[in-house]
This record gives structure tokens, C-alpha cells and sequence, in this order.
């Protein structure tokens, strides 16, 4: 699933490489933090979260077949 998440970020960003993504597993829950150059922000995130709110339903829809809930959340990294 990351694999798609990293996928989609690198399709939009000018600089996928620097995105970091912290993950954190729990029972049946994944939580992934993606960390953004401020300037891959709004192409990631898209016109009024397009593009997020995509990417968003794409996990949650893959995910429903190992029943397993994505939860994304986009972040510069400066607001560490």
C-alpha cells in the first residue's frame, strides 16, 4: 500500500525523493504521515484537496480488501 502511496506523491511532486513517510502500525489500523518539501504541499494536495481527497479514496478502497484502515495525513516539514 505504501508502494501506491509513494506512487501517486512521486506523480505530483517536483521532488519525490525528499518526501518521507512515517508509517505507524497498530491492530487493525495504519497511520501514514507523509512529510512535504513546501513546495510539493499544494501540487501534492491539489486545487481545494483534490488530489489528497483522491489518493485518500484510492487507499481506503484497496484497503477494504484486507480490512485493514489507511489514515493519511499530508504535512510540511517544517511543521514537525
Amino acid at each position: 500500500m505504501l508502494d501506491m502511496i509513494k506512487f501517486i506523491v512521486g506523480s505530483f511532486a517536483d521532488k519525490p525523493d525528499l518526501a518521507e513517510y512515517i508509517v505507524e502500525e497498530k491492530e487493525k489500523e495504519v497511520n501514514v504521515t507523509i512529510l512535504l518539501e513546501e513546495g510539493d504541499m499544494g501540487k501534492v494536495i491539489g486545487r481545494q484537496g483534490k488530489i489528497a481527497k483522491a489518493m485518500r479514496t484510492l487507499v481506503k478502497t484497496k484497503a477494504m480488501e484486507n480490512k485493514i484502515k489507511y489514515n493519511i495525513e499530508i504535512k510540511g516539514k517544517n511543521e514537525l
